[in-house]
This record gives C-alpha cells, sequence and structure tokens, in this order.
C-alpha cells in the first residue's frame, strides 16, 4: 500500500489556539456587564492569559489527564478555561450551574474533578454541596465577591483567587503536544431520563467540529462576524461557537450572567451582533420583550435555533418584525452538538412560506455526520420522508460511549441510538416528530406531540404548550394539552381544540386540556414532560374534557 506523504500534524484545542492568537489576534471577547462597559480582551490577550492560567494550574498539581471544573457564566475567564485546560493535557468540564445539588455533586465526584473554578456570583450554589467533594483538591474563584461559603462548608481544599494566580504567573507556558485522540472536554447530559451521562470529547473531534462550524451549511461564522453566544458555555461547549470563532477570528459577545432579553438586546444594539445562538425559550423571551419595547436587531444577519423544536410562529414573527431569519439545528451533547442546520436548498425565496417550511425542518446532515433511521427491530428504513423511525447517528465528533457507563442500550452496530423518532427525505432533510419516551401511541397510530405544540404555540393566546400521553381505556393513550395562556389573553378548551381541528387529523386533536402557570423545563431550557406526567398521575392537574362532535 502506498504512504501518504502528509504531515502527521495533531488536531488539537492549543492548535486552534495558536491559530486564534497569531492570526485573529486582534479579533475580541467582549463580555456584558449590565449596562457599563464592556469588558474586552483581544484574542491574543486571551490567549496569554490561557498560558498564565496553564501555569497556575500546574503549580496546583494538576497533570495530564486531570480533570478541572468550570461553574461560570459565559464570559473572558470562561473562556481562557476553555482553551488552557485542554491545551495543557488536563480536561475541561463544564458544569451545568443550573443542575439540582444532588446532580450536581454526583458528576463532579463522577468525573473526579481535581479543582473547580468558580465564578463568584455562584458561590452559593456551589457551597451548597461542596462538603459532599472529597477529591476537589482546590477551588478558583473568578471575582472579589465573597468565597467564605467555600470556606465555611468546605472539604479542607484551599480557596483560591483566579486573578491572584494569573498575577503571580508569566505567560509563555510550553504547550505540550498532546494525542489528538485524548480526552479534551467532557459534559453531561441533563438526565432527563435518569443520571446524567458524561460525554468525553477528544481534542480531534473538537477541532473537527470547530472547523464545521464554519462551514456556511451550518453556522457558517467567519472574521467579519460578532457572534453573540447566548447557549450556555457550559453545556456542549457553547454549540461549538468560541472554539469556531478562534478558528475564524470572529468576535465573540458573551453576555455573562446577565441572560434576561432586555439585557441581551441591548447588547445586540451596543455592539453590533451580527449572529446570535440560542434556544427556543431566549427567543420567546425577546418575541415578548419586543412586544413592550422598540427592538434594534438590525445588525443581526442570522439567528441559530437548537435543542429543541422552534414553533413556526417563532420563525414567522421575527423575520415579519426584525427580517431576522432564524435557522433551526439539531444536535445532542453526545453530538457535541452540531448534527446539522436546516438552511433551505436552492431556488427557495427567503421570506416565503416555502422558505419557513424548509426552516421548520429539524435540520439536513452535516458533512461528517451519518444518519439512518431504522423501525422497532433495527432494519434501515428509506430516505422517503415518509417512513418514520429512531434516528442513529455516528461520525468523528459523535460518542461512542460513556464516561464510566457502557450503556449499551444506548448503541447500534456503531451507531448512536438518539432517542429521536423522525423521518429523512431523499435530500437529506430529518424531521424530529418526537422523543421516543414522548411519542403518543393512541389505538395503534402514532400522534406527534411535537407537532401538536408547535400548531397549539401559533394560537394568539398561547405562550407555551406541552402535549404529553395520558393513559385512556379504549385507545391505550391519548394526548393531554398543557397550555400556558399569555398574560391578558384568554381562550377555552373547546376554542384550542376547534383551532386544532383544521391543522391535524380530527382523531388526533386532544380531548383532555389543562391550563397552567409555566411549562416546567430542563436546566437547559427544554421542555421537561416529566413532572407533568407526575402531576396528571397524583390528579394534580385539573384537567378539562372536550367531547369531538
Amino acid at each position: 500500500m502506498i504512504q501518504s506523504t502528509m504531515q502527521d500534524f495533531p488536531l488539537s484545542v492549543a492548535a486552534i489556539l495558536r491559530h486564534g492568537a497569531r492570526v485573529y489576534g486582534h479579533s475580541e471577547c467582549v463580555t456584558w456587564t449590565g449596562g457599563g462597559t464592556p469588558k474586552r480582551a483581544t484574542f491574543a490577550e486571551v490567549a496569554a492569559n490561557a498560558e498564565r492560567l496553564a501555569a497556575a494550574l500546574t503549580r496546583l498539581g494538576v497533570r495530564p489527564g486531570h480533570r478541572v471544573a468550570t461553574f461560570q457564566w459565559n464570559d473572558q475567564e470562561h473562556l481562557e478555561a476553555y482553551f488552557a485546560v485542554p491545551a495543557m493535557g488536563a480536561v475541561l468540564h463544564t458544569l451545568n450551574i443550573r443542575l439540582f445539588p444532588e446532580q450536581l455533586s454526583h458528576i463532579i465526584n463522577h468525573a473526579d474533578d481535581q479543582v473547580v473554578i468558580v465564578d463568584d456570583s455562584l458561590v452559593p450554589l456551589l457551597a451548597r454541596v461542596v462538603h459532599e467533594l472529597p477529591a476537589v483538591e482546590a477551588f478558583v474563584v473568578v471575582g472579589d465577591g465573597d468565597a467564605a461559603p467555600l470556606e465555611r462548608n468546605g472539604n479542607g481544599a484551599p480557596v483560591l483567587r483566579y486573578h491572584d494566580l494569573l498575577a503571580a504567573e508569566e505567560p509563555g507556558f510550553a504547550w505540550p503536544e498532546v494525542d489528538e485522540r485524548a480526552a479534551a472536554c467532557m459534559c453531561y447530559t441533563s438526565g432527563t431520563t435518569g443520571d446524567p451521562k458524561g460525554v468525553v470529547y477528544s481534542h480531534r473531534s473538537t477541532f473537527l467540529h470547530a472547523m464545521a462550524v464554519q462551514s456556511a451549511s451550518l453556522v457558517g461564522i467567519t472574521e467579519a462576524d460578532r457572534v453573540l453566544a447566548i447557549v450556555p458555555m457550559f453545556h456542549v461547549n457553547a454549540w461549538g461557537l468560541p472554539y469556531g470563532a478562534f478558528l475564524s477570528g470572529a468576535t465573540l459577545h458573551m453576555p455573562g450572567p446577565f441572560m434576561q432579553a432586555e439585557h441581551l438586546t441591548a447588547f445586540i444594539e451596543a455592539e453590533r451582533s451580527t449572529l446570535a445562538s440560542a434556544v427556543p425559550t431566549i427567543w420567546n423571551a425577546i418575541l415578548a420583550h419586543g412586544e413592550r419595547h422598540e427592538l434594534d436587531l438590525s445588525s443581526l444577519r442570522s439567528g441559530t435555533s437548537g435543542g429543541a423544536a422552534a414553533p413556526r410562529v417563532l420563525l414567522e414573527r421575527f423575520e415579519e418584525r426584525y427580517g431576522l431569519r432564524i435557522i433551526q439545528g439539531w444536535g445532542m451533547t453526545e453530538t457535541s452538538p452540531l448534527g446539522g442546520m436546516a438552511f433551505p436548498p436552492p431556488g427557495v425565496e427567503p421570506g416565503t412560506a416555502e422558505d419557513v417550511d424548509w426552516r421548520m425542518k429539524s435540520g439536513r446532515i452535516a458533512a461528517g455526520v451519518e444518519m439512518r433511521i431504522v423501525d422497532a427491530d433495527g432494519a434501515e428504513l428509506p430516505w422517503d420522508g415518509e417512513a418514520v423511525g429512531e434516528i442513529e447517528v455516528r461520525g468523528p465528533w459523535i460518542t461512542g460511549a460513556y464516561h464510566r457507563d457502557p450503556a449499551p442500550e444506548k448503541f447500534h452496530d456503531g451507531w448512536l441510538r438518539t432517542g429521536d423518532i423522525g423521518t429523512i427525505d431523499d435530500l437529506g432533510f430529518y424531521q424530529i416528530t418526537d422523543r421516543v419516551k414522548d411519542v403518543i401511541k393512541s389505538g395503534g397510530e402514532w400522534i406527534s406531540s411535537v407537532e401538536l405544540e408547535n400548531h397549539l404555540m401559533a394560537h394568539p393566546a398561547i405562550a407555551e404548550a406541552a402535549v404529553i400521553g395520558i393513559p385512556d381505556a379504549r385507545w391505550d393513550e391519548r394526548p393531554l394539552a398543557c397550555v400556558v395562556l399569555r398574560p391578558d389573553a384568554s381562550a377555552t378548551a373547546a376554542e384550542l381544540a376547534e383551532f386544532l381541528g383544521d391543522k391535524v387529523a380530527r382523531w388526533q386533536v386532544p380531548e383532555n386540556w389543562t391550563f397552567i402557570d409555566e411549562i416546567p423545563k430542563t436546566t437547559v431550557g427544554k421542555w421537561d414532560k416529566k413532572p407533568l406526567r407526575a402531576r396528571h398521575a397524583e390528579a394534580e392537574l385539573k384537567v378539562e374534557r372536550v367531547e369531538k362532535s
């Protein structure tokens, strides 16, 4: 066999850092401060601080393979840790700041984190579990806020200040050459169906995913962009935006703790963001804020949405009011996360109903990702846009296992079982119609809870809607529509059932309705239907029944 003549150059986080610092050293990380002067640092300054941080962590005893956790907002210091920890050969473990205490202590101990870097405003949250973390050897606090709760409730580990550690070091850390298949970062799943599971990304997978982020068929960021990373850095590496920005030179806009719509829109207007990425709940909050205030979103050339299906009405209203096209994407913690984006095919006129139809797809398969749908017996189904089955994926940035948890039921012949039910058409567009655990099986037929939710949220009186399956003596299961009305709006169950009547088959229209104050959400902003099922089982929901004519 003839061998290639190409150099064996390792794909690593350090290589991403070097490229951003040298080629795009004047690009910036801009952190919002709540209305005061934003904090700015060039990529060259971020790289120098990353070198200081690596030196400081080395003095603290961090070695290759050790886990360093972050409990932080989207900000400059978190970005510095994003590079310093994996580039020095350790493993960056981003901790979800919205986890319940028992989940938080579980994943810190399960990952065996040696050091935790924590924002001073989040110290009280971490302090609730610090006495349960015997393996943590040091806490590093970013900011000058009170760190005493960590010391009072702690495990005896020292509590140090981030900026003091950096001030004691000099830039110029010699990054080691790491195996590109070695662990770089880790993130735990949301744990919606059990304990969170650890996904460990390699340097190679992280580099390749960052390259994909720059692709025009995915996010397509360039040096001309100013990217507002609303999606949290504590979850799936902020969808790869920080690493993609260092490869492309795109300026990063970091909201810090100011995740409210009024702050996000002020940031966009002041700094002229060109692209923003967020989950649908954030986009909905921005729409609601715009109903009461004049917004200037004119600098945004595009928005991306993921984590859950965006309702059609959301895409339509942003385009009608602000001329902003939001593109849906799909991914999971297990897929790094980008699996595809729903850019319409050539020939579709932007702003038309057909354009929205395509953008309502879950995505088009990204280069580097292979996808298939299978039936209940594991047999592959055709790409005809009609056959419905479980979506399975494989590729260079898709996990093949979980950290310290084999979970064989999650894998099938080398493919990841996503737990999503859907179709794939002959152009490679896929449409997720439900989760395996959420699909409603009524009289031997499937009803898509996602489709019902999207139609309901188009009703002008509805702010949020979630649909769950409930037991039915005749049909096995029937849908229960859980509805949150907009403030000062009204609608009856009968009116809403009639509204659905010309949008789905009559037999799919729910007979059962309940009006609630809020749809429960996971720590990353997705609908969480478990509490709704539990409340129904305990007869805590007031259910109205609408008999069909």
